[in-house]
């Protein structure tokens, strides 16, 4: 099997719709919003399924929701504006500061 390619026929409209549906009801947006919590692949995170992963996420929702099962999407990491301007800086700057301060900075 090709990567990224599905692992048989392709599942039809209405079986993506359900799982949409048992998506929606768990709380999510869309499949997309779904990935790390229900570990799609990026494929699948597109919306594209086979009839084998499709019955298997709606099996895996549907026992989640007859249990009372919460299934929580992960956290996105949210980064402060020092932070993103941290990540943002030259390398040069970044030594040029920590050397300022009495580090010792050497490159990896």
């Amino acid at each position: 099997m090709a990567f990224g390619q599905q692992s048989g026929p392709p599942a039809g409209h209405r079986l993506i719709q359900s799982l949409s549906d048992l998506l929606e009801a768990a709380g999510f947006a869309d499949f997309r919003d779904a990935r790390g919590a229900m570990g799609f692949t990026q494929r699948q995170a597109g919306g594209k399924f086979s009839v084998g992963e499709a019955e298997e996420f709606i099996a895996q929702l549907e026992t989640a929701q007859h249990e009372g099962t919460v299934i929580e999407a992960t956290p996105v990491e949210q980064l402060s504006a020092d932070e993103v301007a941290m990540r943002s800086a030259k390398t040069e700057h970044l030594a040029a500061e920590l050397q300022r301060r009495g580090w010792v900075v050497m490159e990896p």
